[in-house]
């Protein structure tokens, strides 16, 4: 293993929608370096999910002809398809259209919805958060992927995750878990300079 100890990756809970997927710290693909992934689809013909903390320097109002006005941030949801623009909401205020992801949180929807709701102040910015596309997975991919220890599971229940600044997201969570997590989220990203 990539120098995590064995007992990290015992008992983790199964992958469901909701899930959050914690990169192990020495992943070798860029594009899920130090990532954490909400999964919005977890099914028998695949996963889909959103990187939660990969900010770009671009706003909604830059990219979507319809939301001009809006100074909202985006986020790379991963490597697949990222001229596509997604989007999750927490809060009561449902979006026609949206998926339940987990009680609070709702993926996608009506676009003409979501822009009335968020000119009329329904839903404030700071309970959104749009992507720029999306982290996939054909069927079977992502359990192999868990199997082979490059993925953390856990099930934190909230929507907090939108209250963590995405630059401290990865190493919040892992401390929160507790006990070896929070050893490995103090893992230096270059080992060398441990």
């Amino acid at each position: 293993m990539k120098g995590i100890g064995k007992g990290v990756f015992d008992n983790m809970p199964e992958v469901q929608e909701g899930s959050i997927l914690i990169s192990e710290p020495f992943l070798k693909d860029p594009n899920f370096d130090r990532t954490v992934i909400i999964m919005v689809k977890h099914n028998d013909e695949g996963s889909l999910g959103f990187v939660l903390n990969r900010p770009l320097d671009l706003t909604l109002g830059e990219v979507a002809n319809d939301f001009e006005s809006m100074s909202n941030a985006l986020f790379v949801g991963g490597p697949v398809q990222q001229n596509s623009l997604h989007f999750l909401h927490k809060g009561s205020v449902e979006i026609s259209e949206s998926t339940l992801v987990s009680p609070g949180l709702y993926w996608g929807g009506s676009f003409d919805d979501l822009k009335w709701k968020m000119k009329s102040g329904e839903i404030k910015n700071e309970d959104i958060r749009f992507f720029l596309g999306y982290s996939g997975w054909d069927s079977g991919q992502l359990a192999d992927e868990i199997s082979g220890k490059s993925w953390i599971v856990a099930n934190l229940g909230d929507d907090s995750i939108f209250d963590i600044a995405p630059q401290n997201l990865w190493r919040h969570i892992l401390e929160h878990m507790g006990g070896e997590f929070k050893v490995v989220s103090n893992y230096p990203e270059d080992p060398r300079l441990n």
